[in-house]
């Protein structure tokens, strides 16, 4: 057996929320790449335009569908439209997320002062978007028989950072309900469905870059920290992701289930000591 058997994902119909962001893009690209059948649910037309070029111009089966995570009529319809496309569905990644400034305490802005509609903004994109999804793709495997659900946690999860509360408390509710769905839909449904999450540590992109880089491009003071507790010294990228989904879709770890793997250069293991 090639080693590339170990990872097959050709002819897989996969679903990424939040798909033409910075991450999930690379993942819609790379599993793409690779012979699954990739279906995008964003919400920026331009984003899933732009991504949507790349992924013909590689000759990649894909659809993009406009869809709000938040609205379960949108789902169902993008459920209806993947499974007329491609005939089924494989795997579903929730990769919808993101934090909001007005949600970030600061020097300007303390605690007391985050306002309720931009905290909730950030527990809804996270957690509610996470779980609306489950339901509706978990209910399509839950009848198969077999799926598998892949949530974005996040290093926030495991150890709460300064600034960003709404955030951290959202994807600890992520990490929380994949090993909750995990266990329900085995014991209710079918021990051939899995449940796990990732739990990126720090990746630079557009939604942490406020927070992580001066406008000069030089390091902030939280960025100096982070690296100082990364034993690896570097931030993350999109691509340092890819292996541990594509082992987490494979076959070859069809005995894991409820899990949330950190994928942070160290920094879960680092004490600062």
């Amino acid at each position: 057996m090639n080693i590339s058997d170990f990872f097959d994902v050709k002819d897989k119909t996969i679903v990424i929320t939040g798909g033409a962001g910075i991450i999930c893009s690379e993942m819609a690209r790379t599993l793409g790449s690779l012979g699954a059948n990739i279906v995008v649910l964003d919400l920026s037309e331009s984003a899933m335009e732009k991504l949507s070029k790349e992924l013909s111009e590689k000759n990649i089966k894909h659809i993009v569908l406009k869809t709000n995570v938040l609205e379960k009529e949108q789902l169902l319809k993008a459920k209806e439209e993947t499974i007329l496309n491609f005939g089924k569905i494989d795997v579903l990644i929730n990769g919808a997320g993101g934090n909001h400034p007005s949600a970030t305490t600061s020097q300007d802005k303390s605690f007391f002062e985050l306002p309720q509609d931009a905290v909730q903004w950030v527990f809804n994109l996270n957690f509610l978007g996470t779980f609306l999804a489950s339901q509706v793709f978990g209910e399509y495997f839950a009848e198969k028989g077999e799926g598998q659900i892949i949530n974005i946690s996040s290093m926030n999860a495991f150890r709460p950072l300064t600034n960003i509360p709404a955030y951290s408390a959202a994807k600890a509710a992520v990490s929380n309900f994949t090993q909750w769905l995990a266990v329900h839909m085995n014991h209710n449904y079918s021990k051939k469905i899995r449940v796990n999450a990732v739990a990126p540590g720090f990746l630079l992109t557009n939604q942490n870059k406020f927070l992580l880089t001066n406008d000069d491009g030089s390091l902030t003071t939280r960025g100096n920290k982070i690296l100082e507790h990364t034993p690896m010294e570097r931030f993350g990228t999109p691509q340092d992701l890819i292996s541990t989904i594509l082992w987490l879709i494979s076959e070859k770890s069809s005995f894991v289930n409820g899990i949330v793997v950190p994928i942070d250069g160290g920094f879960s293991a680092y004490s600062g000591v």
